[in-house]
């Protein structure tokens, strides 16, 4: 899944410099709930500066449809 954001500053320190990161292992993947599943990784948009997590989504969202 290739995601975009439209953010260029950190709200909480104003800083201009973001990273991206991925969260991957046995325990820190999102699983639908109701469906047996292997979970998918959950990526985020971090700032450098503070360390502040602006924004997390999750790949292959089509995955949990059905689930509420």
């Amino acid at each position: 899944m290739k995601h975009t954001t439209k953010v260029t500053e950190c709200p909480k320190c104003g800083g201009k410099e973001l990273g991206k990161g991925h969260q991957h292992s046995s325990y820190s993947v999102m699983y639908p709930s109701n469906k047996l599943s292997f979970g998918y990784d959950v990526e985020y948009i971090i700032c450098t500066e503070c360390g502040l997590i602006i924004e997390s989504y999750v790949e292959k969202p089509e995955k949990f449809k059905g689930t509420l």
